[in-house]
């Protein structure tokens, strides 16, 4: 199925793509890339790299190089990035296509590519290869209902410290406040409920689209184990406030040492209460990150 597109009169949208070549964009390809774009937003200085399956990120990281990115990404779940959309905020080498070469990808998405890259692609006929800006959207977000459109301002990811308490006994170290920014920022690309486990500012384990938040943390944790990653040591993500300390007792046992949270919830003091007596550092943002 291919896709009708309508452009807002932003200078900065999907519309100022350049395909470079590969098949005609579907509709999910479009929304997968625009998943894509917000999820790389809360790093515009950094080499940054996503992988995207149904709107939601099953890859995330930052790294010195977009190869860089791209490996530490591919190994969140590399099961899963199987036909995914694969984006960059970051020019895409030679060393960075090359190493794409054996994987499936629906889609590459980045800035710019050298012609060495754009040469290594080239046998792949159908892969699109879309060079896109990946400018801020300040805009508005539009949700079509029955009857009418839903209308928010876009979520802006912002990784400012900026009125985040820590509340608990214990704080977090200097390398847990660097994954804990990084895992705040992704978790606000995955699909409520929503647990984000990193590492050395890298995703190890997702959980996505769950009913609970207990359930997002144990699906989290399998996935992490799935792919060998060690989530002892790790911190958490979530991407709203704990309603019991289940998934605090949880994401103990499996050996995370951080976490970071909005709060917010009527029993804040009992999954702080929690938090101390397992030795866990929580930080509180005091804003919650949904995506519907």
């Amino acid at each position: 199925q291919t896709a009708s597109l309508y452009y807002s009169d932003e200078p900065d949208g999907i519309r100022d793509r350049a395909q470079r070549q590969g098949k005609v964009l579907s509709f999910n390809n479009i929304l997968d890339m625009d998943a894509a774009v917000f999820a790389l937003s809360a790093w515009p200085r950094r080499p940054a790299c996503v992988i995207i399956k149904h709107t939601t990120p099953c890859g995330l990281a930052v790294g010195g190089s977009a190869h860089d990115a791209y490996q530490r990404a591919l190994a969140t779940d590399p099961l899963s990035a199987f036909g995914g959309v694969v984006a960059f905020n970051t020019v895409v080498d030679e060393a960075t296509a090359s190493a794409m070469a054996d994987q499936f990808v629906e889609v590459v998405v980045a800035p710019a590519f050298h012609a060495e890259a754009l040469a290594v692609f080239k046998p792949k006929k159908n892969m699109r290869v879309i060079e896109l800006p990946l400018h801020e959207d300040r805009g508005l977000d539009f949700k079509r209902i029955r009857g009418g459109m839903l209308v928010q301002e876009r979520l802006r990811v912002q990784l400012v410290s900026d009125g985040w308490t820590v509340p608990t006994k214990r704080q977090p170290t200097e390398q847990e406040w660097l994954d804990l920014r990084f895992a705040w920022g992704a978790v606000a690309a995955v699909k409520s409920n929503a647990i984000v486990l990193a590492r050395d500012e890298a995703a190890i384990g997702i959980g996505a689209g769950q009913m609970s938040r207990v359930d997002a943390v144990q699906l989290a944790l399998e996935k992490c184990r799935a792919q060998e990653h060690d989530p002892a040591g790790a911190v958490l993500a979530s991407d709203a406030f704990f309603p019991f300390r289940d998934a605090v007792d949880a994401a103990a046992a499996a050996g995370v040492n951080a976490i970071i949270q909005p709060g917010g919830s009527v029993r804040d003091a009992e999954v702080l209460a929690a938090a101390d007596e397992l030795g866990i550092a929580m930080a509180l943002t005091g804003t919650r990150q949904f995506r519907h």
